[in-house]
């Protein structure tokens, strides 16, 4: 049995690793890939596209899938995104689990004024990392957003899913925190109603987006091993 861990946008393996650890302490074979352009400088990030994250998703996925017979995903906001996007594609897929995804499109206003900014020269604003609720805890991530990537990610990633969801037959385990400053937890709401496969939804009180580093990480972990279980049994 494999797990494929994705970490989210601006971010980098860190925010995943407890998650990956449980799963390897459960016994499974673990990925925990590095997305294109994270987790060195943001001017590295700053060319890379949403195609260049779902390959190398894909490429650890083919290394996982190699090893083991079952395989789960299991991914944090963009890491969500990119879980999606390998239950479409690889519908062999024993489960995934989606934590504050990523997972509808930006209004169109929004995506028309990052373009402007773009436009305009600007590539870059505040970054959008380390929303916790723990104050002894900070995310590794950068400090700055990208703005040609975040167009990327909605235009290229999420908003030719949405269509999709339906088709798919891949249980889910959907975590979503009430209080993210990130990601509307009511789109959470609209993904459940969309899937195809069946989906268990568990809410978190005391976590902000990154809840695998929150006050809940915890429970994320045993929920995750425990649905990777039930649906690799």
């Amino acid at each position: 049995m494999g797990a494929l861990c994705i970490h989210g946008f601006t971010g980098n393996p860190s925010s995943m690793r407890g998650v990956a650890e449980a799963f390897a302490a459960a016994g499974y074979h673990v990925e925990l890939p590095r997305l294109p352009g994270h987790g060195t400088a943001v001017s590295d990030m700053i060319p890379t596209r949403w195609s260049d994250w779902k390959n190398e998703v894909a490429k650890a996925y083919a290394t996982l899938s190699a090893r083991v017979d079952k395989v789960v995903v299991a991914g944090l906001s963009m890491g969500g995104s990119l879980t999606l996007s390998t239950a479409l594609d690889q519908p062999e897929v024993s489960g995934i689990v989606c934590i504050n995804p990523a997972c509808q499109p930006q209004a169109a206003e929004m995506v028309d004024m990052v373009k402007g900014m773009l436009a305009e020269g600007t590539e870059t604003f505040p970054g959008i990392g380390s929303d916790i609720a723990d104050p002894d805890v900070k995310e590794s991530s950068y400090s700055e957003t990208p703005l040609a990537p975040l167009v990327s990610m909605v235009e290229d990633g999420i908003t030719p899913m949405v269509d999709r969801y339906p088709s798919s037959r891949v249980p889910m385990l959907l975590i979503t925190s009430r209080n993210d400053h990130v990601v509307d937890p009511a789109t959470s709401d609209e993904l459940a109603a969309q899937w195809g496969g069946s989906v268990e939804r568990i809410l978190l009180d005391r976590s902000y987006h990154v809840a695998t580093q929150d006050f809940d990480k915890q429970l994320i972990f045993d929920a995750a091993v425990a649905f990777a279980d039930k649906v690799t049994a």
